[in-house]
């Protein structure tokens, strides 16, 4: 089955909308920023981004992924994504990035939260799981903010520029407050 048309997500001042070709230099400059990089692993071209954009959109299409440019009046100000969706299991796992300009301003909170409904009120998921390095304090704030119970560590299960790392495991459930 189907995923039904990527929606326009409404989240206060905040507008989560699928991602445009024309956001093109936004993916860039989000990872030319090293806490970005630090985190997801990976440096972007113009073409990698334009490739990257068509491949969200893809994903978006066989119901295997959801990725979402976070915007505001200024443009494009962070990214929330949905990956490895399992309709038959009802779970997926999310990802968020925030542009420097933006941080602090509770912008992946509020995406996380409004995308997450979205996803368990149209998709039909059950449980969306969260994980982040042990060393992502950020991450970890983001996560407890939004909701995301902790629930354990993974031990060496995320591999980052400077090795393998331990991760946070964090979780929210349908039906969660």
């Amino acid at each position: 089955m189907a995923l039904p048309t990527q929606p326009v997500v409404a989240a206060d001042e905040l507008v989560i909308r699928p991602w445009r070709q024309t956001d093109v230099d936004a993916v860039v400059t989000a990872f030319a920023d090293p806490a970005i990089r630090r985190w997801h692993v990976r440096t972007m071209t113009h073409e990698q981004a334009r490739d990257w954009i068509r491949f969200w959109a893809d994903q978006w299409a066989a119901s295997s992924g959801a990725d979402w440019a976070v915007t505001d009046d200024d443009g494009v100000v962070g990214h929330v994504g949905f990956r490895r969706i399992d309709r038959r299991d009802a779970c997926a796992g999310i990802s968020y990035w925030t542009l420097p300009a933006a941080r602090g301003r509770g912008v992946a909170v509020r995406a996380a939260v409004a995308a997450s409904a979205w996803m368990m009120a149209h998709a039909g998921l059950h449980r969306i799981q969260l994980t982040h390095s042990t060393l992502n304090a950020a991450s970890c704030r983001v996560a407890v903010k939004a909701g995301f119970v902790a629930e354990g560590v993974a031990r060496s299960s995320g591999l980052h520029a400077d090795g393998w790392h331990d991760m946070h495991v964090h979780a929210r459930i349908a039906g969660d407050e």
